[in-house]
Protein backbone atom coordinates (compact mmCIF):
# COMPACT_ATOMS: atom_id res chain seq x y z
CA UNK A 1 0.00 0.00 0.00
CA UNK A 2 2.63 2.45 0.69
CA UNK A 3 3.86 2.30 -3.07
CA UNK A 4 0.50 2.70 -4.71
CA UNK A 5 -1.66 5.63 -5.72
CA UNK A 6 -4.52 6.71 -3.54
CA UNK A 7 -7.84 5.05 -4.66
CA UNK A 8 -6.02 1.95 -6.04
CA UNK A 9 -8.19 -0.94 -6.34
CA UNK A 10 -6.58 -3.44 -3.53
CA UNK A 11 -8.15 -6.46 -4.07
CA UNK A 12 -6.89 -6.28 -7.53
CA UNK A 13 -3.16 -4.87 -6.90
CA UNK A 14 -2.79 -6.83 -3.63
CA UNK A 15 -5.21 -9.72 -4.18
CA UNK A 16 -4.48 -10.82 -7.44
CA UNK A 17 -1.52 -11.23 -9.77
CA UNK A 18 0.06 -11.73 -13.29
CA UNK A 19 0.96 -14.83 -14.59
CA UNK A 20 4.56 -15.66 -14.39
CA UNK A 21 4.68 -16.98 -17.93
CA UNK A 22 7.62 -19.43 -16.85
CA UNK A 23 9.36 -22.22 -19.23
CA UNK A 24 10.91 -24.19 -16.46
CA UNK A 25 13.65 -26.73 -17.66
CA UNK A 26 12.43 -30.44 -16.87
CA UNK A 27 15.69 -31.00 -14.88
CA UNK A 28 19.54 -30.85 -14.20
CA UNK A 29 22.00 -27.76 -14.56
CA UNK A 30 19.28 -25.54 -16.31
CA UNK A 31 16.53 -26.19 -13.83
CA UNK A 32 18.89 -25.31 -11.24
CA UNK A 33 19.73 -22.36 -12.23
CA UNK A 34 16.46 -20.96 -12.76
CA UNK A 35 15.29 -21.90 -9.39
CA UNK A 36 18.25 -19.51 -8.44
CA UNK A 37 17.45 -16.61 -10.02
CA UNK A 38 13.83 -17.01 -9.12
CA UNK A 39 14.51 -17.15 -5.63
CA UNK A 40 17.37 -14.28 -6.06
CA UNK A 41 15.04 -12.48 -8.37
CA UNK A 42 12.01 -12.34 -5.04
CA UNK A 43 14.45 -10.86 -2.59
CA UNK A 44 15.69 -7.33 -1.29
CA UNK A 45 18.80 -8.94 0.05
CA UNK A 46 20.53 -9.14 -3.46
CA UNK A 47 19.93 -5.92 -3.85
CA UNK A 48 21.36 -4.48 -0.51
CA UNK A 49 21.96 -0.82 0.66
CA UNK A 50 18.60 1.81 0.61
CA UNK A 51 16.59 -1.07 -1.51
CA UNK A 52 16.86 -3.78 0.93
CA UNK A 53 16.28 -1.26 3.51
CA UNK A 54 13.11 -0.62 2.31
CA UNK A 55 11.86 -4.17 1.10
CA UNK A 56 12.69 -3.39 -2.62
CA UNK A 57 13.11 -6.82 -4.64
CA UNK A 58 13.26 -7.43 -8.33
CA UNK A 59 9.68 -8.69 -8.23
CA UNK A 60 8.33 -5.51 -6.71
CA UNK A 61 8.84 -3.63 -10.06
CA UNK A 62 8.41 -6.97 -11.95
CA UNK A 63 5.23 -8.76 -10.01
CA UNK A 64 6.08 -12.11 -11.16
CA UNK A 65 8.62 -11.30 -13.71
CA UNK A 66 5.84 -9.11 -15.49
CA UNK A 67 5.36 -5.62 -14.67
CA UNK A 68 4.08 -3.77 -12.10
CA UNK A 69 1.39 -0.95 -13.26
CA UNK A 70 0.29 0.28 -9.63
CA UNK A 71 3.70 0.47 -8.44
CA UNK A 72 4.50 4.22 -7.13
CA UNK A 73 7.67 4.82 -5.35
CA UNK A 74 8.15 8.47 -4.00
CA UNK A 75 11.14 10.08 -5.56
CA UNK A 76 11.35 6.96 -7.88
CA UNK A 77 7.67 6.97 -10.15
CA UNK A 78 6.31 9.40 -11.80
CA UNK A 79 2.84 8.12 -12.87
CA UNK A 80 1.85 4.90 -11.43
CA UNK A 81 4.09 1.47 -13.52
CA UNK A 82 7.38 3.91 -14.02
CA UNK A 83 10.71 4.17 -12.34
CA UNK A 84 13.77 6.38 -12.64
CA UNK A 85 16.47 3.44 -12.65
CA UNK A 86 18.63 6.73 -12.91
CA UNK A 87 18.18 8.15 -9.46
CA UNK A 88 20.44 9.03 -6.33
CA UNK A 89 18.02 7.40 -3.92
CA UNK A 90 19.36 3.82 -4.72
CA UNK A 91 22.43 4.55 -6.20
CA UNK A 92 26.06 6.36 -5.84
CA UNK A 93 27.11 5.26 -9.50
CA UNK A 94 23.80 5.93 -11.74
CA UNK A 95 22.03 9.02 -10.28
CA UNK A 96 22.46 11.78 -12.40
CA UNK A 97 19.75 14.58 -10.63
CA UNK A 98 17.22 14.20 -13.52
CA UNK A 99 13.62 13.08 -12.86
CA UNK A 100 12.97 10.61 -15.51
CA UNK A 101 10.60 8.24 -14.79
CA UNK A 102 10.13 5.36 -17.48
CA UNK A 103 7.44 2.47 -17.83
CA UNK A 104 8.58 -0.54 -16.37
CA UNK A 105 9.27 -3.25 -18.94
CA UNK A 106 7.07 -6.98 -18.71
CA UNK A 107 9.93 -9.50 -18.85
CA UNK A 108 7.47 -11.66 -19.66
CA UNK A 109 6.54 -10.04 -22.78
CA UNK A 110 7.68 -10.33 -26.10
CA UNK A 111 11.74 -10.48 -26.36
CA UNK A 112 11.56 -8.24 -29.09
CA UNK A 113 10.61 -5.25 -27.26
CA UNK A 114 13.21 -5.68 -24.80
CA UNK A 115 15.92 -3.47 -24.94
CA UNK A 116 18.59 -6.23 -23.80
CA UNK A 117 19.80 -9.23 -25.88
CA UNK A 118 18.94 -12.41 -24.27
CA UNK A 119 21.22 -14.32 -26.47
CA UNK A 120 22.99 -16.76 -24.15
CA UNK A 121 26.19 -16.31 -26.30
CA UNK A 122 26.88 -12.58 -25.61
CA UNK A 123 26.29 -12.52 -22.34
CA UNK A 124 25.34 -9.03 -22.43
CA UNK A 125 21.89 -9.87 -20.42
CA UNK A 126 24.63 -11.19 -17.62
CA UNK A 127 25.97 -7.82 -17.82
CA UNK A 128 22.71 -6.12 -17.64
CA UNK A 129 21.90 -7.17 -14.23
CA UNK A 130 25.64 -7.20 -12.82
CA UNK A 131 24.99 -3.60 -13.33
CA UNK A 132 21.71 -3.45 -12.10
CA UNK A 133 22.49 -5.07 -8.63
CA UNK A 134 25.89 -3.22 -7.90
CA UNK A 135 25.61 0.07 -9.60
CA UNK A 136 21.89 0.78 -9.92
CA UNK A 137 20.96 -0.21 -6.52
CA UNK A 138 24.37 -0.34 -4.72
CA UNK A 139 24.35 -4.09 -3.84
CA UNK A 140 27.12 -6.22 -2.82
CA UNK A 141 29.09 -8.42 -6.16
CA UNK A 142 26.36 -11.59 -6.39
CA UNK A 143 27.73 -14.86 -6.39
CA UNK A 144 28.41 -15.97 -9.71
CA UNK A 145 25.42 -18.84 -9.79
CA UNK A 146 23.18 -16.38 -8.45
CA UNK A 147 24.36 -14.27 -11.84
CA UNK A 148 23.99 -16.71 -14.23
CA UNK A 149 20.70 -17.94 -12.06
CA UNK A 150 19.19 -14.56 -12.73
CA UNK A 151 19.31 -14.14 -16.50
CA UNK A 152 18.55 -18.15 -16.95
CA UNK A 153 15.32 -17.40 -15.00
CA UNK A 154 14.75 -13.92 -17.21
CA UNK A 155 15.57 -15.83 -20.66
CA UNK A 156 12.84 -18.38 -19.36
CA UNK A 157 9.77 -15.96 -19.15
CA UNK A 158 8.52 -16.05 -22.16
CA UNK A 159 4.54 -15.51 -23.64
CA UNK A 160 4.34 -18.79 -24.99
CA UNK A 161 4.78 -20.83 -21.27
CA UNK A 162 1.59 -18.28 -20.78
CA UNK A 163 -1.77 -19.97 -20.69
CA UNK A 164 -4.93 -19.55 -19.39
CA UNK A 165 -5.92 -16.68 -17.26
CA UNK A 166 -3.85 -13.56 -17.26
CA UNK A 167 -3.99 -12.93 -13.28
CA UNK A 168 -4.42 -15.02 -10.37
CA UNK A 169 -5.37 -14.84 -6.64
CA UNK A 170 -2.30 -14.15 -4.21
CA UNK A 171 -2.47 -17.16 -1.86
CA UNK A 172 -0.23 -17.73 1.40
CA UNK A 173 0.49 -21.20 -0.45
CA UNK A 174 2.11 -19.22 -3.31
CA UNK A 175 4.69 -17.80 -0.91
CA UNK A 176 4.97 -20.99 0.77
CA UNK A 177 5.98 -22.48 -2.36
CA UNK A 178 8.51 -20.14 -3.49
CA UNK A 179 10.18 -20.27 0.13
CA UNK A 180 10.56 -24.20 -0.60
CA UNK A 181 11.62 -24.10 -4.14
CA UNK A 182 14.24 -21.53 -2.65
CA UNK A 183 15.25 -24.03 0.09
CA UNK A 184 15.21 -26.43 -2.77
CA UNK A 185 17.69 -24.24 -4.40
CA UNK A 186 19.84 -23.66 -1.23
CA UNK A 187 20.42 -27.33 -1.02
CA UNK A 188 21.37 -28.08 -4.78
CA UNK A 189 23.85 -25.24 -3.96
CA UNK A 190 25.69 -26.89 -1.19
CA UNK A 191 25.67 -29.83 -3.15
CA UNK A 192 27.77 -28.11 -5.57
CA UNK A 193 30.01 -26.49 -2.83
CA UNK A 194 28.59 -23.62 -3.28
CA UNK A 195 28.08 -21.73 -0.06
CA UNK A 196 27.33 -17.95 -0.84
CA UNK A 197 24.35 -19.16 -2.91
CA UNK A 198 23.46 -21.56 -0.80
CA UNK A 199 23.32 -18.89 1.82
CA UNK A 200 21.32 -16.51 -0.33
CA UNK A 201 18.99 -19.12 -1.20
CA UNK A 202 18.16 -19.60 2.30
CA UNK A 203 18.09 -15.71 3.03
CA UNK A 204 15.23 -15.58 0.12
CA UNK A 205 12.86 -18.48 2.04
CA UNK A 206 13.07 -16.13 4.96
CA UNK A 207 12.08 -12.94 2.74
CA UNK A 208 9.07 -15.10 1.65
CA UNK A 209 8.23 -15.98 5.39
CA UNK A 210 8.19 -12.31 5.94
CA UNK A 211 5.83 -11.42 3.47
CA UNK A 212 3.11 -14.11 5.06
CA UNK A 213 3.71 -12.67 8.45
CA UNK A 214 3.01 -9.39 7.20
CA UNK A 215 -0.58 -10.35 6.19
CA UNK A 216 -1.58 -12.53 9.05
CA UNK A 217 -2.11 -9.24 11.42
CA UNK A 218 -5.62 -10.30 12.74
CA UNK A 219 -6.22 -10.97 16.23
CA UNK A 220 -6.53 -14.58 16.77
CA UNK A 221 -3.71 -15.41 14.48
CA UNK A 222 -1.25 -14.69 16.82
CA UNK A 223 0.05 -18.77 16.39
CA UNK A 224 0.80 -18.34 12.65
CA UNK A 225 3.12 -15.38 13.52
CA UNK A 226 4.78 -17.60 16.20
CA UNK A 227 4.93 -20.60 13.53
CA UNK A 228 6.21 -18.20 10.96
CA UNK A 229 8.91 -16.75 13.61
CA UNK A 230 10.17 -20.46 14.74
CA UNK A 231 10.21 -21.34 10.94
CA UNK A 232 12.78 -18.06 10.48
CA UNK A 233 14.87 -18.46 13.35
CA UNK A 234 15.12 -22.69 12.33
CA UNK A 235 16.71 -21.34 9.02
CA UNK A 236 18.79 -18.27 10.56
CA UNK A 237 20.35 -21.12 12.49
CA UNK A 238 20.77 -23.45 9.30
CA UNK A 239 22.68 -20.14 7.40
CA UNK A 240 24.91 -20.23 11.27
CA UNK A 241 25.64 -24.03 10.24
CA UNK A 242 26.02 -23.08 6.18
CA UNK A 243 28.70 -20.70 7.24
CA UNK A 244 30.76 -23.08 10.00
CA UNK A 245 30.53 -25.96 7.15
CA UNK A 246 28.38 -27.71 9.35
CA UNK A 247 27.58 -31.44 7.32
CA UNK A 248 24.18 -31.39 8.78
CA UNK A 249 23.09 -28.51 6.75
CA UNK A 250 21.23 -29.53 4.34
CA UNK A 251 19.69 -32.35 6.60
CA UNK A 252 18.37 -29.73 8.36
CA UNK A 253 16.99 -27.98 5.06
CA UNK A 254 15.15 -31.40 4.20
CA UNK A 255 13.96 -31.68 7.92
CA UNK A 256 12.74 -27.77 7.71
CA UNK A 257 10.63 -28.58 4.60
CA UNK A 258 9.21 -31.67 5.76
CA UNK A 259 8.19 -29.65 8.97
CA UNK A 260 6.78 -26.91 6.86
CA UNK A 261 3.61 -28.68 5.65
CA UNK A 262 2.44 -28.88 9.30
CA UNK A 263 2.52 -25.06 9.43
CA UNK A 264 1.55 -24.57 6.47
CA UNK A 265 -1.80 -26.48 7.09
CA UNK A 266 -2.52 -23.60 9.93
CA UNK A 267 -1.85 -20.95 7.70
CA UNK A 268 -4.07 -22.27 4.77
CA UNK A 269 -6.81 -22.97 7.60
CA UNK A 270 -6.81 -19.54 9.22
CA UNK A 271 -6.61 -17.76 5.44
CA UNK A 272 -10.03 -16.12 5.01
CA UNK A 273 -8.83 -13.87 8.28
CA UNK A 274 -5.55 -13.00 7.20
CA UNK A 275 -4.86 -10.17 4.35
CA UNK A 276 -4.70 -12.52 1.86
CA UNK A 277 -8.68 -12.25 1.90
CA UNK A 278 -10.52 -10.37 -0.57
CA UNK A 279 -12.75 -9.18 2.04
CA UNK A 280 -10.69 -7.97 4.22
CA UNK A 281 -8.87 -5.99 1.59
CA UNK A 282 -12.02 -5.02 0.15
CA UNK A 283 -12.68 -3.41 4.24
CA UNK A 284 -9.24 -1.64 3.05
CA UNK A 285 -10.42 -0.06 0.43
CA UNK A 286 -13.72 1.16 1.59
CA UNK A 287 -11.39 2.98 4.77
CA UNK A 288 -8.84 4.15 2.28
CA UNK A 289 -12.05 5.69 0.42
CA UNK A 290 -13.40 7.44 3.43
Amino acid sequence: MRWMAPGTDLVRALGTQPAECLARPARGDPAYAVEVGRAAFRTPLLLGGQAARAGVACETCHKDGRTNPDFLFPGISGAPGTADVTSSLFSSHRGDGIDNPKPIPDLGGAKARLKVSQDPRGRALESFIHGLVTEEFDGAEPPPQVLDGLAAYVRALSPAACSGAESQPIRAEDYVDTARRAVAAARGALARGDRPTALLMGGAARSQLGLIYERYDAPGLEGDRDRLRTADRDLAGIAAAIRARDPRADRRLAAWTKASVRWAGRLERDEPRSLFAPGRLAALNMAQAR
